[in-house]
């Protein structure tokens, strides 16, 4: 029953000239060929538009699995994490370490 009345909507949609598009759909190929997007370079651009400029999966591989690492107590080895990624040059924040105080980024605003 469900065959005959899906093939009598097909047939009924397929008939009507109004249901159809004039023009081809976002999703196409045609569509997708004809209007191609300009690149854009501008401070608004995606990031995932630019090649990947951070550290690789073995260089932080290397650094969070040493083993010199692993021996220190927690807040030492987020130091050594920190001091290791600022000699290559990549900034590591950490904050999860007792006594240290570092300035927010954000603020909210407080209502008096």
């Amino acid at each position: 029953m469900c065959d005959r009345i899906a093939r009598a909507l097909v047939w009924v949609l397929n008939t009507l000239h109004w249901t159809r598009r004039p023009q081809p759909g976002r999703h196409s190929a045609n569509y997708l060929t004809t209007t191609a997007p300009e690149p854009n370079s501008g401070p608004n651009s995606s990031a995932w538009s630019r090649p990947w400029t951070g550290p690789s999966a073995e260089l932080a591989r290397s650094i969070f699995r040493a083993e010199e690492a692993q021996l220190l107590i927690p807040e030492c080895r987020e130091r050594y994490f920190a001091t290791a990624w600022a000699e290559r040059g990549y900034d590591y924040p950490y904050t999860a370490t007792t006594g240290v105080h570092q300035v927010p980024l954000s603020t909210a605003a407080v209502a008096a």
